[in-house]
């Protein structure tokens, strides 16, 4: 009788034990603290390493309790990425809480290759003051930086747009203008050819001869016969629902507009995209003595390059026929 006895006040003991870490667990660190932390959360992170966080941060007293907290309320999918005002006064539930409702800043992610009317629909999706429209108007092609940012929540058009030109002047740095000089190139022209590497060059491998190759043919009077400039000219496609036509026809070719590239020798007026660094820094970098002329694309996007036009059109038969 004595050995079922033991075992039940053993459990009762533990219960016990639970109910009391528990209690304890979801209590503020300092219930009397006027102290208030901004706490981030990035994009991708998992509750394990969010709770870690919370804990090294003094903002909450156990990680197993709020972990358990966060499951009981099956909230951890509900938790947002940006940053949050937290207190050591707040206790585990009040966390848990801004944790889902409470961001202060919004994540966004710019994708290198972009045009502006890409970057406003995601703009205007996470900032319900914002319209596609009016950012659009305000934003100047080719220099919203392609990068992740954390913008404040009340952020306008016009201070989104100042914080992804500012990271751009920061990106393109005065090494990287004094090669473009030594190139007799503006940076306004820098980054318009920067923006057809980037819609250009799928790989990262391909992208340093594509830039080779457009400044040899600039230099050289040749039209760069680039698709995504007709692309851009065109615009948006709602049948396929892309900025970006899928399969251009001979028609499309022959519009007239100044950033056709297969009617015009030169440069577009303008970027036709937001392009990264490494595309930047491929036209800084370019070699225009390149002995290469051509370069097509097969149906994989890997880039295939020629030096006469004989060797251009075996290429085509060996990989676009």
């Amino acid at each position: 009788m004595k050995k079922p006895i033991i075992l039940f006040s053993l459990l009762i003991i533990s219960i016990f034990a639970v109910i009391t870490i528990y209690r304890e667990g979801v209590m503020p660190v300092n219930k009397n603290s006027k102290e208030t932390k901004i706490f981030v959360i990035k994009p991708g992170q998992g509750l394990n390493e969010i709770t870690k966080n919370l804990a090294a941060e003094g903002l909450i007293r156990n990680r197993i309790v709020f972990f358990f907290v966060i499951k009981q309320q099956n909230a951890e999918k509900k938790i947002q990425a940006g940053d949050f005002s937290l207190s050591p006064s707040m206790d585990a539930f009040q966390i848990a809480k801004i944790l889902q409702h409470g961001t202060l800043d919004t994540w966004i992610t710019v994708v290198e290759g972009w045009r502006k009317e890409q970057v406003a629909e995601v703009i205007s999706k996470n900032f319900s003051n914002i319209s596609e429209v009016e950012f659009s108007q305000l934003a100047t092609e080719g220099y919203l930086f392609p990068d992740t940012y954390l913008i404040p929540t009340q952020a306008t058009s016009e201070s989104i747009i100042k914080i992804m030109k500012d990271n751009f002047d920061k990106k393109y740095t005065e090494p990287l203008r004094q090669k473009a000089k030594s190139l007799n190139l503006t940076d306004d022209q820098v980054v318009t050819l920067a923006s057809l590497i980037e819609r250009e060059a799928k790989y990262p491998e391909d992208r340093q001869m594509v830039a080779d190759i457009v400044l040899k043919r600039i230099k050289n009077d040749w039209p760069l016969q680039i698709d995504a400039t007709i692309q851009y000219v065109l615009g948006y496609q709602p049948k396929e629902k892309t900025w970006w036509k899928n399969g251009l026809t001979s028609d499309d070719l022959k519009i007239e507009s100044p950033y056709n590239t297969y009617t015009n020798t030169k440069l577009p007026p303008a970027p036709i995209a937001n392009p990264g660094l490494s595309s930047i820094e491929a036209i800084v970098n370019a070699n225009p003595s390149t002995p290469y002329w051509y370069y097509l694309s097969d149906s994989g996007g890997h880039l295939h390059f020629a030096k006469t036009l004989e060797e251009h059109e075996a290429n085509i038969k060996k990989y676009l026929q």
